[in-house]
């Protein structure tokens, strides 16, 4: 009897769930992520009004996305090939750039905050916490963080031999992840199908968990029946 993977099974399980009720969570407590649409002094101030709230959640989202360094390497252990070998390396940095990004928030921002909660609409901090957007949210978290993510997505799918299906919904959801990079050019229907390719890829993640526990077995491996 094979052995199946069972710590790829269970990120593959247990990463999208929490970055979905994180962010689903930041959606009912902190508006987010419309409210990065908001000046920074408003933006802050809801920060301030659900402070623990938001930290705790901004946290679960940053381990979630760091879960996926691990997991890009175990899903690299299903195929040797020079393909899946860049997949580990998207996928690792994917993790990287997008813990990075969001560990603004709990690391970085309760600070600004309060300065700014002291200091008034002339601090300083503001142009401070407007940069730290920039350069740690939109270009390193999202920007990079996207590219990586539908490239480790395609990659793994380009590796693998698997239903037809499942490689259709991996390369449709990487390539509406990756719209996500018009969104600071004002592309406003990119941000819908970003969180719709992020929802495809939920279910993508949750359909490799299934094959894998079903068949027990590389999925380079697993007959592509009814494909």
């Amino acid at each position: 009897m094979r052995t199946k993977p069972w710590p790829a099974i269970t990120l593959l399980i247990s990463a999208p769930i929490l970055m979905n009720l994180a962010f689903t969570g930041l959606g009912v407590s902190f508006d987010y992520p419309d409210v990065l649409q908001l000046p920074a002094t408003e933006a802050l101030a809801k920060f301030r009004a659900e402070q623990t709230t938001v930290v705790v959640l901004f946290g679960l989202l940053a381990a979630a996305a760091c879960a996926f360094a691990p997991l890009a390497v175990l899903a690299g252990r299903l195929d040797d090939s020079t393909t899946m070998r860049w997949a580990v390396r998207a996928g690792v940095a994917a993790a990287i750039v997008q813990t990075i990004g969001l560990l603004r928030w709990p690391v970085l921002v309760p600070g600004l905050a309060g300065r700014i909660a002291t200091e008034g609409p002339d601090s300083s901090a503001i142009h401070t916490f407007e940069t730290v957007n920039t350069v740690l949210g939109t270009l390193i978290g999202e920007t990079a963080g996207y590219i990586l993510t539908a490239l480790w997505t395609a990659l793994v799918v380009a590796a693998l031999r698997t239903p037809r299906w499942f490689a259709v919904l991996g390369y449709v959801s990487a390539a509406a992840i990756a719209t996500g990079v018009l969104v600071p050019l004002g592309v406003e229907a990119a941000g819908l199908t970003n969180f719709l390719g992020y929802l495809l890829w939920s279910a993508w993640l949750l359909a490799f968990a299934a094959l894998l526990a079903r068949h027990g077995a590389m999925p380079s491996r697993v007959a592509s029946q009814g494909s």
